[in-house]
């Protein structure tokens, strides 16, 4: 067990040999940590958190009470070999989040990356891949081998089938099932998710000047048009330097065997 002397923890922790805790961490009441688990500096357990497994958690992240990270999967094909959950750096995770470690079949890690809010009662399955800067609203659900590029917003009560791919800026609504891949900077919603535009709001707020965007909307109306294939419609679209454009075109043609949600 390796505690650094700076790290403050509270007389009813439970800490394992085999736990590393860096410096200027903060424990709790009643958290556990045993064997296995890494912390890097200034992480933040407020109490009742319950670690375990091969977990690693970034520096400066905060973890709200009765949140489980890192215990088994909920797969029943999972038979206790040894997998991993790494998280980044300033990630905030609140009251009764599950984080699931990976599984053999599906690389064996879950990886979540910096700077991302999980909600209240939030959960990410095994073998996900979540990008930086993502929000899962209160009681929004990652089935198993999700993949979340980085500005990814999931709303209330929404939920994600296994092997979804969602692009990067993409919004998906509250109450939303999502069950085929979403494009980048798509706008999402409904009890069978449809695609229903382009995440506007989102691409404003980040700055992207009106040309740009005017370029991703032209993209978009052209590869949803009933003019003849997806794949001749995209072979007919140009990203002519366009970031948006050239990263649409990326995620559709990426190695995937899940079809696009249309409008």
């Amino acid at each position: 067990m390796t505690i650094h002397i700076s790290t403050k923890i509270h007389s009813s922790a439970k800490i394992d040999e085999g736990a590393r805790i860096g410096k200027n961490c903060l424990i709790g009441p009643f958290c556990s940590i045993p064997a296995g688990v890494q912390l890097e500096d200034e992480v933040e357990l407020l109490s009742h958190v319950a670690l375990s497994g091969q977990t690693f958690i970034g520096s400066k992240t905060k973890i709200w009470p009765f949140s489980s990270i890192g215990h088994q999967p909920q797969d029943l094909k999972f038979s206790g070999e040894t997998s991993e959950l790494i998280i980044g750096t300033s990630n905030k995770i609140r009251e009764g989040v599950s984080i699931n470690p990976g599984t053999f079949g599906g690389g064996g890690v879950t990886v979540v990356g910096n700077d991302c809010l999980f909600m209240l009662g939030s959960h990410v399955g095994h073998d996900c891949k979540l990008g930086n800067r993502i929000i899962l609203a209160n009681n929004a659900a990652l089935a198993g081998h999700v993949v979340l590029e980085d500005g990814v917003h999931v709303g209330g009560l929404s939920g994600v089938h296994q092997f979804v791919r969602i692009g990067e800026g993409a919004f998906i609504g509250a109450l939303s099932m999502v069950n085929k891949d979403v494009i980048p900077f798509g706008m999402v919603y409904g009890d069978r998710a449809r695609l229903m535009g382009l995440n506007l709001v989102g691409l404003r707020r980040k700055g992207f000047k009106t040309a740009v965007i005017n370029d991703l909307k032209t993209a978009y109306e052209d590869l949803f048009s009933e003019k003849g294939t997806l794949k001749s419609r995209l072979n007919d679209i140009n990203p002519d330097g366009n970031p948006l454009v050239d990263k649409l075109l990326t995620f559709i043609t990426g190695d995937n065997d899940r079809s696009l949600l249309s409008p």
